[in-house]
């Protein structure tokens, strides 16, 4: 026994160093941001992200202007993709058969697997001259009195970069949305039919109950999934350091302005900014992963709520 419990002992020690090597990493790679970001650091302070000057020249620097334009692509995708993503998890998971539910759970997964470089070419090629020629033309016809809807139609722009991270992070609210609600116990659904309620009525008042907090973690999730897109919105967003409430309007955010420019830096001042945004990005994609993790956990592996 003492010669299994030896071998056990050090199975056990050696797969503690692979999660232990995880966190080391993760640690490592926040640490030399930090280190290399700090002459930034040191100069703006607090400042650099209320700041909207972007000056390499000057070197004055401010990442108001890309945590703007990424709140403000990353809001509009949600808005769009989150009623698609969890409309199709529910179809997939209540009203679809069996052979159907699996054949488009396998596309949406091919979906989530593509390159967002692909995104970014369909969106050059595709999605921006309907933009140009059919959709802001319609945006701005009909809803032009709304300041987000004013502006030059360029094509490219933040409304295009908005509907370009919607169509990427679908697949993934889609995906774990639906495992999500095939998580919910069948005998709540059950009773509900035993009450007499319909099949919307039970989807809705006991499914979506029970399942809400996982579903707010696989929207979290497709958030962080947005957040930290680069190619794709790098492609179509315009690229302009600018704070402007009009969507059609080119702008920029935190990944966008670290693929195109960390080539271009030219002194350590310029570097040292670039790194600090690196840095902002890298703590918000850490903290919104484990929020939706969290959330999604408390679903599919906690104790069941008593649905009142």
């Amino acid at each position: 026994m003492s010669r299994f419990d030896t071998s056990d002992f050090i199975f056990r020690r050696i797969l503690a160093i692979f999660p232990i090597s995880v966190l080391l990493l993760v640690a490592g790679i926040f640490i030399e941001l930090v280190i290399s970001s700090s002459q930034s650091l040191g100069k703006f302070g607090l400042g650099f992200f209320f700041h909207s000057t972007w000056d390499p020249v000057a070197e004055n620097f401010g990442a108001l202007p890309f945590i703007f334009g990424t709140l403000v692509t990353s809001f509009v995708a949600l808005l769009l993709a989150v009623p698609i993503g969890v409309g199709a998890a529910i179809y997939l998971a209540e009203y679809a058969p069996p052979q159907v539910a699996k054949a488009i759970s396998i596309l949406v997964d091919l979906l989530a697997a593509i390159p967002s470089v692909i995104y970014g070419l369909w969106g050059i090629f595709v999605l921006v001259p309907c933009m140009r020629d059919v959709i802001q033309p319609f945006l701005g016809k009909y809803l032009g009195f709304l300041p987000f809807f004013q502006g030059p139609n360029y094509g490219v722009g933040m409304l295009a970069a908005s509907i370009l991270l919607a169509i990427i992070i679908i697949p993934f609210i889609i995906s774990v949305s639906r495992e999500v609600i095939l998580a919910v116990p069948n005998v709540y659904k059950e009773s509900a039919y035993a009450l007499g309620t319909t099949k919307w009525e039970a989807i809705f008042d006991i499914v979506l109950s029970y399942g809400r907090v996982g579903i707010l973690g696989a929207v979290i999730l497709a958030l962080g999934r947005a957040i930290g897109e680069t190619m794709a919105v790098t492609m179509i967003i315009g690229n302009n350091v600018v704070i402007t409430p009009s969507l059609f309007s080119p702008g920029y955010t935190l990944a966008s302005v670290l693929a195109n420019e960390f080539a271009e830096a030219d002194s350590s001042m310029y570097l040292s900014a670039l790194i600090e945004i690196g840095l902002v990005l890298f703590v918000i994609s850490i903290i919104v992963n484990i929020l939706a993790r969290v959330l999604i956990w408390s679903v599919t592996k906690g104790p069941a709520e008593v649905i009142k």
